[in-house]
């Protein structure tokens, strides 16, 4: 009877743990992963309870480590949740674009590279730091031009395939990547720029404008959204609101 309490406390603090991981990552993989470890850890229960000696040896193993499995699994979408919690924090400074010569030379250089089907990612900065994102780029810290931004977005470039980030009115940096989205409601035929651009909006304050190489389509992404941008006037408007 005392190890049957014993197994019965741990069965359900593993399953308050998993439950709660599971609400606060709110995400199907997470309920998926959580669904079949509590199969297995009841499976291990049964094993243990009734003497089972070659299920034993799984059962043992399971209670001690199921936990730590189980985090290390979902590691990167326990990380996704802590960013999410601590994502916003308005005691920081903005940083977003400031004047209307560098607002002007990003809409320019977008419709530039829109019209020619060339595939961008340009990301403005807020309130959240991109600075793990940056230390791994090509440190650029110069003043916008429509120029600069259509030459390093430029086929065959080496910095073509990253990303850009913004601060102020200076590119922070070039060839820059982010996790990609794991949203499993987005469209599973989504090219990699746009899925780095939604991934990049669920975990900062950031907006992204992207530029489609195959339909020569202008989205932006924030807060875990994807928008098309039909047009100079809407991409202006947009740019003006996240100033705000």
């Amino acid at each position: 009877m005392k190890y049957l309490r014993g197994a019965m406390d741990c069965y359900i603090i593993l399953m308050l743990i998993f439950f709660a991981l599971f609400v606060i990552l709110k995400n199907r993989k997470a309920l998926i992963y959580t669904i079949v470890f509590s199969f297995f850890l009841g499976l291990a229960y049964i094993a243990k309870r009734f003497d089972l000696r070659m299920a034993k040896v799984f059962a043992e193993f399971y209670f001690n480590y199921a936990v730590i499995i189980y985090l290390v699994i979902l590691a990167p979408e326990i990380r996704g949740a802590i960013d999410r919690i601590k994502k916003i924090d308005k005691s920081l400074p903005k940083n977003i674009v400031s004047s209307e010569e560098t607002k002007n030379a990003i809409i320019e250089a977008v419709e530039f590279l829109a019209s020619k089907k060339i595939g961008a990612i340009i990301t403005l900065e807020n309130h959240n730091s991109l600075d793990q994102y940056a230390e791994r780029a090509i440190q650029m810290n110069c003043d916008i031009s429509k120029e600069l931004l259509i030459n390093i977005f430029s086929p065959l470039t080496p910095l073509h395939d990253g990303a850009v980030i913004i601060k102020g009115d200076k590119i922070r940096c070039a060839g820059a990547y982010y996790v990609l989205t794991q949203a499993d409601a987005e469209d599973k035929t989504m090219g990699s720029r746009h899925r780095a651009a939604l991934g990049i909006s669920e975990v900062t304050d950031s907006l992204t404008i992207v530029c489609s190489e195959e339909t020569g389509n202008i989205s932006i992404t924030i807060e875990g959204i994807m928008l098309k941008v039909n047009g100079r006037e809407k991409l202006n408007e947009y740019i003006e609101m996240f100033m705000k």
